[in-house]
Parts: C-alpha cells; structure tokens; sequence
C-alpha cells in the first residue's frame, strides 16, 4: 500500500488510530521509530523498533485490553506516567472500540477525579506511580476497573498478567461517534473535554499532509509533543503514513535533546512553542545539532521571533523554514505561514497566519461592539470547517454557547489586514484594560532582553498591567536595562522576577494567566 494512498482511505472513512500501526506496516513495514526513553508497558522492547513491530504490539495491547473485559463503546481513561507507551495504549483501545480518554499526567489527581466521574464510571488504564497519586480519590465509586499498564498495584488488573491473551478482530466505531476525547489545557478551571471523531481526525491531517510534502527524501521527524495532546494524533498519522522514521521524544533537558538530534539527525521537529524557546541554548552549541533541521513546525500556540530567527540560523539547510500553524483543540489547525531564515527576526509575532487552501479551515472576524473590527478595534475570531471537534463531554451548554452555526467562537481577539493575515492580540478573558495586546508586548520585550527566558504580562490587583519575568538560570534582573526597553510601554507596572520554575504551566506548557495574577491578589489580600 501507498501512503497516498492510506491517506485516501482515511479521508474517505476516518482517522482510526487503532487502524493507524497497521495500516502504516502495510506501507513500509521497515520503518523504523526511535524512543528517548523505555516503553513502561514493554520494557523489554528497547528503544528501536520497526513500524510493523509496534503494530504488533498495539494488537498484542488490545488482546490484553480485551482479556481485561474492555468492550466497545466503553470509555477508557488513560491517566498515567509520560510515556511513549500511552499512544500505543490509546490505539491498542481503539482497536477494540474503546473511546479513548487521555487525560494529561500533568493533571493533579483531584482533577483527574473530577474529570472521570463526568465520564460516567470508565475504566481507568494506569500505573502504580499514578494510582499512589490517587489514593484519595474514590476509584472504586468513579471507575469501573482499573488495568495497571506498570507497577502493578493490589485491586487491579495487571497488562502484564495477561501476556498471551488470543488476538480479537478490530472494531471499527462509526466515523462520526466520539473515538479520542482529549482535554482543553485548564487556563480558566477544570478542563473540558474535547470530544474527536473519526471524521474530524482525519480532515485533520489535510493540511499538514503537505507540509510534509516538502520533504522530498524519507528522512527524521523528530516529535516532542505530549503524548496525550490532540496534535500527537494527527503528528504520528502523517509521519508513519509518509514513512518517515519517527524519533519520539519525552526529555526536554537541553542536553539530552541535542545528543539525539545530533544522533538521529531530524529533518523536522514537531515541537510545542515552550519546548523551543527552552531548546534555545542549543543554537550555539559547537556541534550543530539543529544542523539538519529542514522544518520547524510548532502548533496552537504563536511563537516569539527571536526564538524562530535564532532556530533557522542554526540550520545549515537550503530554505529552511519554520512553519507556524495558529488553532486550537477544539477546531485543529486553523491558519498557518512560513518563516525563513532571512526575514523571520523582522516577523511580526502577533500575525499567525494565513487560511490554508484546498479543504482547510475558514476563518472571519466578528465584531465585538457593533463597529467594524481593525487593528484598533479587534473582533472576535471564528472558525469554520468540518474538523471542528464534536461536543465537550457532559457540557453539551457550554460548547453550544461558542457555536454559531457552522462557527466556532476561538475565545482569541484579533483582526485581520489588508492583506489576509490574522493577527491574534490575546485571549478575550486575558485582556487588560489600556492595553492593545499583552502578547505583542511579550514578544517586542523579549526580542531585545535575551537575558529573559519568559515574560508574561498579568492583571494586578489594582487592575495595572504587571509583568512577571524570569530569567536565565534565575539570574537577579537588570533593572536598569529593563526600563530603557520598556519605555514605549508607560502603562507597565515594575516587574516582578520569580523563578522559572515557580511559574504555573497547563500540561502543554502554557502559562496559566488567571492562576498567576490570583497569585497577586492573594499576596494583596494577606497583606491587607
């Protein structure tokens, strides 16, 4: 089988992951994908694999699932240490028409307890490091088994136990019930839960399909994104469906990341914006472990100038480019443009993109006030396309309230030029009162303080803009040269320097804005 055409098929039935190994084996069963780190399920396996091994081992998976008493239809919650192993669970589910429910391990287990009893008694797929975790939490009320991919625990079923369990035919769920439920990052509370079909998968994959089409040879993709986020499926399905040896990556520690680069030699790295700019130190690093990198391609989050600049220049190819794609879970890839080396220092960070043609998504602004949305008066963006994702589990309301019609209310603010490019200013609930855009602020600043490795600009008490910086190792900051660069922005109060890593993150590495500015009430509070 071809690789066009699997994708063919895909866009005609959906995008089942339990398929996916299968399917890739039948297009180049030699494939091979590489790990930074052991599987927990198979420890045995080693860190090299072939695509038609690992297929094997999802269907070995799904026996064990089934000898556990999974059942189509069932929801399956896999809460459990970061591991390449949870995406091989996940299909290993969806082969037997489990929905898979992936709930990030970065969830504390209170959440996570929340997040199961909206669900409705699932059986929870974990190991013995998360089910200490979960002492508190009533699962024998809120699931309706547990199975211990590792570390196996007194209560539940043991994967290991089960080795040998005979192999069961797939179960292929229909194209528009809910396959994959995955969850929004929890910015604003308990997260929801993103309900994904097969249908909205596999449109999905439309544009990136040719992003990868830029690659003319089978060479690396490097993926360094949480094993539990939405972007992993559609990452994986276009790799192993091109045939690309996959190298999948857990460790974010400068140090190990360069040793695989310069081991594996990627031609494109699918990476989370925070992981970059964290890569950052590598660019002048002696040995070039960028050297290769044909494509960065970074998802659902805009990313600072500097930081793409200083990427592509460490690159030694011939046009290279970095590839930014503006969505989020609920809609996928929305817009998306390149940078190139010579003009990406000079990029305007708030302009995330263009529509991408043949099939992808369409985006509009919408007024906010009545008057005509611009630059000065940004509107309210939309998306429209069939790969927006189905319901949010159990809030049926609340996903109905950011729909209209064929629309999807994005909750971001921004406008678009003359020219067609969207400009996203900021999140509609994170906007601050006399300031245009805390984002454009964030990257103009950054782009002169190198020393910086993170600035969010938050709303303080008393309703003032606060910027809340960390540094370089956590060095003390330079007063001085941060108030000759923040001269264009009066309306600032003093920064306030914290730690790097006292800065709360969602599971995908945002900052989380709410929580850091309830941090400055708080104080304010105590003090009063």
């Amino acid at each position: 089988m071809k690789g066009s055409t699997a994708y063919k098929s895909i866009q005609k039935r959906g995008l089942h992951i339990g398929l996916l190994p299968e399917m890739a084996a039948a297009v180049n069963p030699s494939t091979p994908i590489s790990l930074d780190h052991d599987l927990d399920v198979f420890p045995e396996v080693g860190r090299r694999l072939t695509v038609a091994q690992y297929a094997d081992h999802v269907d070995d998976l799904a026996a064990r699932l089934w000898a556990a008493g999974v059942r189509p239809d069932e929801h399956v919650v896999i809460y459990k240490t970061a591991n390449a192993d949870h995406w091989m669970l996940a299909a290993a589910v969806s082969r037997i028409g489990g929905v898979v429910v992936n709930l990030s391990p970065a969830l504390d287990p209170a959440t996570a307890g929340v997040l199961m009893e909206r669900l409705g008694e699932p059986t929870l797929l974990t190991d013995g490091t998360k089910l200490d975790l979960l002492a508190d939490v009533p699962l024998a009320d809120l699931t309706r088994r547990v199975i211990t991919s590792a570390d196996d625990r007194p209560g539940s079923v043991s994967l290991a136990g089960l080795a040998g369990a005979p192999r069961v035919k797939p179960v292929v769920r229909p194209m528009d019930e809910a396959a994959v439920i995955t969850h929004t990052s929890g910015t604003t509370g308990i997260p929801k839960l993103v309900v994904h079909t097969a249908r909205t998968q596999g449109i999905r994959l439309v544009p990136q399909w040719r992003l990868l089409s830029l690659m003319r040879k089978r060479e690396t993709v490097a993926i360094h994104v949480p094993f539990v986020h939405s972007r992993m499926v559609a990452a994986m399905s276009l790799a192993l469906l091109r045939a690309n040896p996959v190298l999948l990556m857990r460790e974010t520690d400068p140090a190990d990341v360069a040793d695989q680069f310069l081991e594996h030699r990627p031609a494109l790295i699918e990476a989370l914006p925070n992981s970059l700019m964290e890569w950052e130190s590598l660019t002048e690093d002696p040995r070039e472990p960028f050297g290769s990198v044909k494509v960065f391609s970074s998802t659902f989050d805009a990313i600072h100038p500097g930081t793409m600049s200083k990427l592509l220049k460490a690159s030694h190819r011939r046009g290279a480019l970095f590839f930014q794609i503006y969505g989020q879970s609920e809609v996928g890839p929305a817009v998306g443009r390149a940078y190139f080396r010579r003009s990406a220092h000079r990029a305007n960070g708030r302009c995330v993109g263009w529509a991408m043609p043949m099939g992808a998504a369409r985006i509009r602004v919408v007024s906010r006030d009545g008057n005509p949305p611009s630059e000065k008066n940004p509107g309210s963006i939309e998306v429209a396309w069939p790969g927006i994702a189905k319901s949010y589990y159990g809030e049926q309301d609340r996903y109905d309230e950011n729909r209209d019609g064929e629309w999807w209310r994005t909750g971001d603010v921004g406008y678009r030029t003359r020219f067609g490019c969207l400009h996203m200013l900021d999140r509609e609930i994170d906007m601050i009162p006399g300031v245009r855009s805390s984002l454009e602020i964030e990257d103009v600043v950054l782009s002169e303080l190198h020393e910086l490795t993170e600035l969010v600009v938050v709303q303080g008490p008393d309703g003032k803009p606060i910027p809340v910086v960390c540094t370089v190792d956590d060095k003390p900051l330079d007063i001085e040269r941060w108030r000759a660069t923040v001269v264009p922005f009066p309306q600032l109060g003093e920064p306030v320097q914290i730690k790097n890593s006292e800065l709360p993150r969602t599971a995908t590495l945002k900052v989380q804005r709410l929580a850091l500015a309830r941090r400055f009430q708080e104080r304010l509070e105590q003090q009063a």
